[in-house]
């Protein structure tokens, strides 16, 4: 299985290297056993914002927006959908909840990654299986548990 990353940069300013996009990209697709395709856009506040409400009816940026995309018939290799991830939101709440930034960001491509195989966190059960799933395949990679920080778990 190989996951190809269409990688974008919208955002003028320093952001991790590409290859950890898609290092962190294939981490979370483990599951996937056929070869897939995926796009990540890094944005500004502005296009977050936009994008944000646009189609979620929140009229500010956000992390990582999730766009999966359900082919009408079988593609190889399988288009899996867009990540939208706002560099500046990852970059403050990396800092507001004292976590390394790369952390932070293998945490959102990873999350971003899950919504693309389906997995959401609107009920509670389901939020506990997205957020178990996202730590363990962030232990694998030695980032510890995104939910626990500054001593606080959630």
């Amino acid at each position: 299985m190989s996951v190809i990353v269409d990688f974008q940069c919208a955002y003028d300013g320093d952001i991790p290297d590409e290859a950890l996009f898609t290092q962190w990209a294939e981490a979370a697709l483990f599951e996937v056993n056929e070869d897939c395709e995926l796009s990540i856009r890094l944005v500004d506040e502005s296009e977050s914002a936009e994008l944000n409400g646009q189609y979620r009816g929140k009229n500010k940026p956000t992390n990582v927006l999730s766009f999966p995309f359900d082919a009408p018939i079988k593609l190889e290799p399988r288009l899996l959908g867009d990540l939208v991830i706002c560099v500046p939101v990852v970059r403050k709440e990396a800092q507001e909840q004292g976590k390394a930034e790369l952390h932070h960001w293998a945490h959102m491509v990873i999350h971003g990654c899950l919504h693309l195989l389906g997995y959401d966190h609107i009920e509670s059960d389901e939020a506990e299986q997205m957020e178990t799933l996202e730590i363990n395949i962030l232990h694998q990679l030695d980032i510890a548990n995104p939910y626990e920080w500054q001593g606080v778990e959630s």
